[in-house]
């Protein structure tokens, strides 16, 4: 049976983002939404609009003034760990899909420790436990086990698996979870079912009320996006997520809330974007985020090459992962599972953190005060 709406897919169904996305905009539109203290979702579809993209350096430059006075020259370092490509959904972009003929793997919990082991010896403290859609093979217990197991070692944990129920949530925290990301991939239901064609994640209110459950469970990190390329109007994409972190932002408070907008990248699923998403309108796209929700973190992944990555640090992003493997068992074993997309910013993570001492950042490693415990 499908999970009823929760509160954040009430109040969106209220909004109509398709009829904000494509309304015609001038640039008058965009001197005015600049110029407010305050945007509502109506100033950034116009910040999103083609207008918009004729003045995306004035744009930039707003956002970076309201990254810098919000979060100061600090830039977070994370680093996924895949624990399971193992999954029983049916995603027709994603490489770890139900019926792809992939080679599987699913890390033992000592498995997961020596990875992690490899990562806090590269300097991360932060640290994303992924997995595919299985929760037979990566059950809450596996999940509390490497939890407990990890948490002396890694101040900082948070998951991106399927979504669970509100008790699984308030388990995985007493046991010292701090995170939870889920992405919405597209907040398009008739797309959302075209392209979920099976399994547990096709539930488009399960998946969209998950990050609610984790918040009222206490989840001190929560992380939403949508997967550009998806679906055909991006803009209703990036607007549908700017409400979602705005939602949060409101209704969780003590909670620190971020954003992500990943592309589609090359995978096992041979998946081309609907609708590709250009180099300057994905700048576009994050540094109207900015200024629409500045109190947001903005997630940039290894899936960017090195030089919009540098580029967007110093605009919008606040926390950025580095030397990312896709793979179950890929920082101590590549080569034996299949990855889930391929990356494009192959540096290492010390490559990195130069970069952003170069650039007059800081690399964070560990934040000074642990939010749990």
């Amino acid at each position: 049976m499908a999970a009823p709406k929760g509160r954040f897919a009430r109040y969106l169904d209220t909004v109509d983002v398709t009829a904000l996305s494509t309304r015609d905009y001038t640039d008058a539109d965009v001197t005015a939404a600049l110029g407010r203290e305050n945007r509502d979702l109506a100033d950034l579809a116009v910040l999103l609009s083609p207008a918009g993209t004729a003045r995306i350096e004035d744009i930039a430059q707003a956002a970076r003034a309201t990254t810098l006075r919000r979060f100061g020259r600090a830039v977070r370092l994370y680093a996924p760990l895949y624990v399971s490509n193992a999954c029983l959904s049916s995603c027709t972009y994603c490489g770890f899909a139900k019926d792809l003929a992939i080679s599987r793997r699913t890390l033992t919990v000592d498995e997961v420790e020596q990875e992690a082991g490899l990562l806090t010896g590269r300097g991360f403290r932060h640290l994303l436990l992924v997995a595919g859609e299985h929760r037979v093979e990566v059950s809450q217990d596996y999940l509390v086990e490497i939890i407990e197991r990890l948490r002396p070692l890694v101040p900082s944990l948070s998951i991106e698996t399927q979504t669970w129920s509100d008790d699984t949530y308030q388990r995985l925290v007493a046991a010292g979870l701090e995170g939870v990301v889920h992405y919405q991939e597209t907040y398009d239901r008739t797309r959302y079912g075209e392209t979920h064609t099976a399994g547990w994640k096709r539930d488009y209110d399960r998946r969209l009320n998950s990050t609610e459950l984790a918040g009222e469970a206490g989840v001190r990190r929560l992380g939403v996006g949508a997967l550009l390329g998806l679906a055909a109007d991006w803009r209703a994409d990036v607007l549908s997520v700017a409400a979602h972190a705005a939602f949060l932002v409101k209704n969780f408070w003590r909670t620190e809330v971020t954003v992500s907008l990943p592309r589609i990248k090359p995978s096992m699923s041979g998946y081309q974007p609907l609708v590709p998403v250009s180099d300057a309108q994905y700048v576009q796209a994050l540094s109207a985020l900015r200024l629409f929700e500045p109190e947001a973190g903005i997630v940039l992944s290894t899936r960017e090459p090195a030089a919009l990555r540098d580029g967007l640090v110093r605009i919008a992003v606040t926390t950025m992962s580095a030397g990312s493997s896709t793979e179950p068992g890929g920082y101590s074993a590549p080569g034996v599972a299949t990855e889930q997309f391929s990356i494009s910013d192959e540096r290492s993570p010390a490559e990195v953190a130069a970069m952003l001492e170069k650039a007059g950042y800081e690399p964070v490693w560990k934040d000074a005060f642990p939010l749990v415990g």
